[in-house]
């Protein structure tokens, strides 16, 4: 799988993508301020943000990262599919909690191929922070550095994570998440005018649907987000940015 110099964050990047599907899954965004921030509170070598809260996208279930670690490295990973046999990979699918490669490795003595490619590459002491919604982890945000990360900064950078993720992946959320979820545009509508406060007859008068048509969308918007009333599905759709 090829890397695409593709960076979300930049102005207009995803215009010439007509779904989630067509934009490339591995992403090296080379110098971002945000990241360079972040840098100021806890040195890194590498970053990598993975995984959306949609399904097929989710971390561990399929690509999408965006990343600076080397194209190359990246690559070359993909190519000999160490993802299969990657043992810190592995561990960290299956964690709610932070997971640090040399503990890992600890227990489970990593392919020569990898470690190969972490010397060439400089790619050491790799650290995720799952990101999930109650029990469901949805995504990552992982970071290397030639030296292990202490206590301090692994609680630090557990508690910006999530704010990373939200920032790197809300482009990609706001521009296709709806669709991906075939979200209808009235569904969408209704569950905009309910997160006002609106009752179904007001949602009527705003959006100019029948009354009956506004619970029919309101009812099949709460069943994609899975959820199990208009209250819940309001929440969801905003906590998953479809919706301010």
């Amino acid at each position: 799988m090829p890397v695409s110099a593709l960076s979300v964050l930049s102005p207009n990047a995803l215009d010439d993508y007509v779904d989630l599907r067509s934009v490339p899954k591995l992403r090296h965004f080379g110098k971002n301020d945000v990241i360079d921030r972040l840098r100021l509170a806890v040195p890194f070598d590498y970053i990598f943000i993975s995984g959306l809260d949609v399904d097929h996208y989710r971390f561990g279930e399929g690509f999408s990262i965006d990343t600076d670690l080397p194209p190359a490295y990246l690559e070359a990973y993909e190519a000999d599919q160490l993802i299969r046999v990657d043992p810190f990979v592995q561990a960290a699918k299956s964690a709610t909690t932070v997971v640090a490669e040399n503990e890992v490795y600890k227990e489970q003595e990593p392919p020569q191929r990898l470690l190969y490619l972490q010397r060439t590459f400089g790619v050491f002491n790799r650290t995720i922070v799952p990101i999930h919604r109650d029990s469901t982890v949805y995504g990552a945000v992982g970071f290397t550095r030639a030296t292990a990360f202490d206590d301090d900064e692994i609680t630090f950078l557990a508690l910006v994570s999530e704010a990373i993720h939200t920032a790197v992946t809300k482009p990609l959320m706001e521009r296709f998440a709806a669709e991906h979820m075939r979200l209808s545009k009235g569904e969408m509508a209704c569950l905009a005018q309910a997160s006002l406060g609106l009752t179904s007859e007001g949602i009527a008068k705003s959006t100019g649907y029948q009354l009956d048509t506004v619970n029919s969308y309101v009812k099949s918007a709460t069943k994609k987000l899975g959820a199990v009333n208009r209250t819940q599905a309001i929440a969801e759709a905003i906590r998953r940015r479809l919706i301010a």
